[in-house]
């Protein structure tokens, strides 16, 4: 049963989709998107072994309805397709994303081609009416960089 404080979050694939039970979650600053973020199945385990890249999908009132895992790479990097991403962005009607992904090796500073994707993804995105709110690099330790709250994007 769910409680009032609940709302479901879909984990969206390439043919289908599971609706998950998390608690409902509005994300006002990055800390609260660090911690969605570490809640999703198989994030914890991968943080210090091989570099995954999602987003989370929300709601014009910044709640998140979704999330997807675009890429799983190796331990220096991911590949990520910004098609992929403005996919699931438009399919899911959603009115903001945030990136994130990890860096195996604890190192907090955005490499350039985190940058260049970043600026990438958002321009494109521009065209749908979505905003991206932010980008995350997320390690061990709880720790994070905010290309928001340091001016990167």
């Amino acid at each position: 049963m769910v409680n009032e404080k609940e709302v479901s979050a879909v984990e969206y694939g390439l043919i289908q989709a599971k609706r998950k039970y998390y608690p409902r979650h509005k994300v006002c600053d990055s800390n609260l998107s660090n911690e969605f973020i570490r809640q999703i199945p198989y994030v914890q385990e991968s943080l210090e072994v091989n570099e995954i890249f999602g987003i989370l999908l929300l709601n014009r009132a910044n709640f998140v309805t979704g999330y997807k895992i675009i890429s799983h790479g190796g331990t220096a990097g991911t590949v990520v397709d910004a098609k992929i991403v403005a996919k699931y962005a438009i399919d899911t009607l959603s009115s903001a994303i945030i990136l994130w992904h990890n860096h195996p090796t604890g190192n907090l500073v955005p490499s350039s081609s985190d940058i260049t994707l970043t600026k990438r993804i958002q321009g494109a995105l521009k065209l749908f009416d979505i905003t991206m709110l932010d980008h995350l690099i997320i390690v061990s330790n709880n720790e994070y960089y905010s290309f928001t709250d340091n001016g990167t994007i």
